[in-house]
């Protein structure tokens, strides 16, 4: 995009005195106008008083609090920006720059991807039931992206048929790494694709978008490990 595109709400109602509702549209308003960045960014309070807002790039954002007014957090990431409530206007990391690029909508998204979660006791019968008529699934596995044994062989199946099975992690910080533990191995033996540290929910949207476009196996690997909108961070270690 060749403009900023900012999410921005409240976490209490504009009819209540501590509603963050204006303080956050107008933060959102001054970052537009303000901050050479066009990329889709969530805009929520950077604490639980009025002293500052962050700005979160759309694919590290996650809301880790159901109330508080700084439910909004950048994962694996710092914030793009920081602005205090009277104006001010901090850039903490880099992203695109605005341009005249004419926008045509490309809505190309493979809408048969799934996401679930592993847990104890999920069985091969259940993610076959799941995964039937999908042409992509996104797991998020424990710790270092993993599942148990007896799923390995069910998800290698799922492989050889033709559907996309992406790795993520449960864990809020750190990455996928599958080559530490002999379960990981066999999941990449299987030929299941290490999501990094994409969130969950990020990789489902992204295996839409890219599903949407290419159906080649190597293509879909290569594309989603490459790092398209900011989604997958710089490897820092485990």
């Amino acid at each position: 995009v060749p403009r900023p595109v900012v999410l921005v709400g409240a976490q209490r109602s504009s009819d209540r005195p501590s509603s963050d509702s204006y303080g956050n549209l107008l933060s959102a308003a001054r970052f537009c106008a303000n901050a050479d960045a066009a990329e889709v960014f969530v805009l929520m309070h950077g604490e639980t008083s009025d002293t500052c807002a962050h700005v979160h790039r759309g694919t590290k954002v996650r809301k880790m609090h159901a109330s508080r007014r700084d439910a909004f957090q950048s994962m694996n990431a710092s914030p793009v920006a920081v602005l205090d409530l009277n104006g001010g206007l901090k850039m903490m990391s880099s992203c695109h720059g605005k341009s005249d690029v004419k926008v045509i909508a490309d809505t190309r998204m493979e809408p048969k991807v799934g996401l679930l979660h592993f847990y104890p006791g999920l069985s091969s019968e259940a993610v076959s039931r799941f995964a039937k008529g999908l042409r992509g699934l996104v797991i998020a596995g424990t710790g270092l992206g993993h599942v148990s044994k007896d799923l390995v062989k069910g998800l290698k199946e799922l492989v050889s048929q033709g559907t996309a099975v992406v790795m993520t992690t449960q864990c809020l910080e750190g990455r996928v790494n599958l080559n530490v533990y002999d379960t990981g191995r066999d999941l990449l033996s299987a030929g299941i694709i290490p999501g990094e540290d994409m969130l969950p929910e990020t990789a489902l949207v992204k295996l839409m978008w890219v599903l949407g476009r290419t159906g080649d196996p190597d293509e879909v690997r290569k594309l989603m490990l490459t790092d398209l909108r900011g989604e997958l961070s710089e490897r820092r270690g485990l």
